[in-house]
C-alpha cells in the first residue's frame, strides 16, 4: 500500500506540520444543482476514515431570485427535515435574528440573482467527529455582500445520525449554484503530541 504524501514511508511519522489535509476543489465551470464530495475509501487522501473533522470552505452564488439564496449542505444522502436541528444568529447592520429550526441540511446562505454580478458568500464549516458512533456537530460562519445588503451569521447545527460522514453534497436553494462558486475540503487529522 502507498502511504499518502503527509505520511514519511520510513518511519510511518506524519510530516505535515498543520492537522488540516486539503482532500479535494470543486471550481463550477458551468451552473450545477449539486456539488459531491465522496470518500474515496482508500487508505489515501480522500479516505475520510482516518480524519476526526471535516472542514468545508465555500465561495457561492445561487440562482434565486433575489438577493439571498438558501444552499443546504447534506450528509450521506439525508434529506430528512427533522434530521437537522439548527441553531443561527444573523446580522445584516439593520437588525439581528436568532432562532431554532430543523431543516433539511446546514444552511449556507449565498447571495442569489438581484445582487451584483461578481458578488459571492464565504462560509467555512466545521464538521466534527464525523467517524464517532454518535449525532454530528456542525458549526459554521457565513458573510455576504449583497448590493450593500450584507449578511453575516453564525449557525450550529447537529445532524441527527450517528453514521460516519462518508459523503457531502451542497445543494443548491433554487435552481442552480452558479458559475464560479468554488468549495473546498479539508481533513482534520488527529493530533499525536507527546
Amino acid at each position: 500500500m502507498v502511504l499518502p504524501a503527509y505520511i514519511d514511508e520510513s518511519t510511518g511519522e506524519i510530516t505535515d506540520g498543520e492537522a488540516w489535509v486539503g482532500i479535494a476543489t470543486t471550481t463550477l465551470g458551468a451552473d450545477a444543482a449539486t456539488v459531491t464530495f465522496t470518500s474515496t475509501n482508500d487508505g489515501q487522501v480522500g479516505d475520510w476514515s482516518q480524519y476526526m473533522d471535516l472542514v468545508l470552505v465555500t465561495y457561492s452564488r445561487g440562482e434565486t431570485v433575489g438577493l439571498t439564496d438558501g444552499n443546504k449542505v447534506r450528509f450521506n444522502n439525508d434529506t430528512t427535515g427533522a434530521n437537522y436541528q439548527a441553531q443561527r444568529l444573523d446580522a445584516d447592520g439593520s437588525g439581528a435574528y436568532a432562532g431554532t429550526y430543523d431543516t433539511s441540511g446546514v444552511w449556507i446562505s449565498a447571495p442569489g440573482t438581484s445582487a451584483g454580478a461578481n458578488e459571492f458568500g464565504a462560509s467555512v464549516q466545521h464538521i466534527f467527529d464525523i467517524n464517532s458512533g454518535k449525532y454530528k456537530s456542525v458549526v459554521g460562519s457565513e458573510a455576504q455582500d449583497s448590493n450593500g445588503d450584507g449578511t453575516v451569521a453564525i449557525r450550529a447545527t447537529t445532524w441527527r445520525s450517528v453514521a460516519a460522514i462518508t459523503e457531502i453534497d451542497i445543494v443548491a436553494g433554487t435552481g442552480d449554484l452558479l458559475a464560479g462558486s468554488m468549495f473546498s475540503l479539508f481533513g482534520v487529522l488527529p493530533r499525536m503530541v507527546a
